[in-house]
């Protein structure tokens, strides 16, 4: 599993990194979730590395 934090807002970003950042499950600033660790949650991640924290569990 993956914990993914929100730290920087997707406002100014691209409207296709906004995108990525909602389908992640990410809404607020600080706001944390868990995803599994496969290849499409990688690929989500990697498109939006600039605004994320990630932490393997």
């Amino acid at each position: 599993m993956l914990k993914i934090t929100l730290i920087k807002s997707p406002i100014s970003s691209l409207k296709d990194q906004q995108d990525t950042v909602k389908a992640l499950g990410l809404r607020k600033v600080n706001q944390t979730v868990e995803k599994p660790d496969n290849a499409c949650v990688r690929g989500q991640i990697f498109k939006v590395k600039h605004l994320v924290k990630v932490e393997e569990e």
